[in-house]
């Protein structure tokens, strides 16, 4: 099974149980390489069915102060691409099955060779692939290698997108497609945008593809909100700070827990 069917088998069943996909991220070498296998292990034993696994780079332009810390953190510990594929194959080792997309941006693929990255990736256990500052308009070499080698390339949609440009990310997007929630960037805020459910719909319009939200989603609260629109709700900044400290595996295994429960709220009909 290639990547891109494992991805779209996780949204199949979530879609036969009426309910969202949760879909944590973690920056990958934070806090350190030990507890990033022992978080993302965790993570998956508390309701994670498809992971955003953060490459650290030094120029994250749609993170926030949390994940930027976090993967700056990383950076000055030494972890590299090569480390990062790494932790996936050690991953994979240890059991773990949940699709794996990888998210970094476009100057670490590039400086590590395009075709070898995704070589790479495939061997390490990657399924999919999240480049936030690579347009589609300029993704044919990635977009070409990902295809031959089953991997998904999921593009990102904002509440600015014209109906033009979201007809264009959709042509090119598989597995999934990312909508960030607000115009800005990454991290955890007290409330969801009010016009969230028209960006949804609107998106709607033009594709059949799953939609995951991001940016912004904290608790569980918000996480069952964005799972009675969306088809998989995305964590990454409240994962994140909840990791950090001596506790920060019993905290991400708790928080887990109450973003699952929230992402797997049925819905009616």
């Amino acid at each position: 099974m290639t990547g891109l069917e494992r991805i779209n088998s996780v949204f199949a069943r979530a879609r036969a149980e009426r309910r969202a996909v949760f879909m944590p991220y973690h920056a990958m070498g934070y806090p350190d390489r030990a507890q990033t296998l022992a978080i993302v292990q965790t993570l998956g034993e508390h309701g994670a069915e498809l992971f955003e696994i953060g490459i650290p780079h030094s120029d994250p332009l749609a993170d926030g102060p949390t994940i930027q810390t976090a993967t700056y953190t990383a950076l000055t510990q030494g972890t590299t691409v090569k480390d990062c594929l790494a932790m996936v194959r050690e991953l994979r080792a240890a059991g773990m099955e949940q699709p794996f997309c990888a998210m970094t941006y476009y100057n670490p693929l590039f400086a590590y060779g395009v075709q070898r990255f995704v070589d790479d990736a495939v061997a390490a256990g990657v399924d999919g692939l999240i480049v936030p500052d690579l347009p589609p308009e300029e993704a044919e070499e990635l977009e070409a290698a990902c295809r031959a080698a089953g991997l998904a390339t999921i593009y990102l949609l904002a509440p600015t997108s014209t109906d033009e440009r979201i007809r264009a990310v959709a042509a090119h997007s598989t597995g999934f497609i990312y909508l960030v929630s607000v115009t800005g960037i990454t991290g955890a805020r007290t409330e969801l945008p009010p016009d969230l459910a028209d960006f949804v719909a609107r998106v709607r319009r033009h594709t059949g593809l799953p939609l995951a939200v991001g940016f912004g989603i904290g608790t569980g609260e918000q996480a069952a909100a964005v799972a009675g629109i969306a088809d998989g709700v995305i964590v990454g900044s409240a994962l994140v700070k909840a990791a950090a400290g001596s506790d920060g595996v019993e905290r991400v295994a708790a928080l887990s827990d109450e973003l699952a429960r929230g992402a797997h709220t049925s819905r009616p009909g």
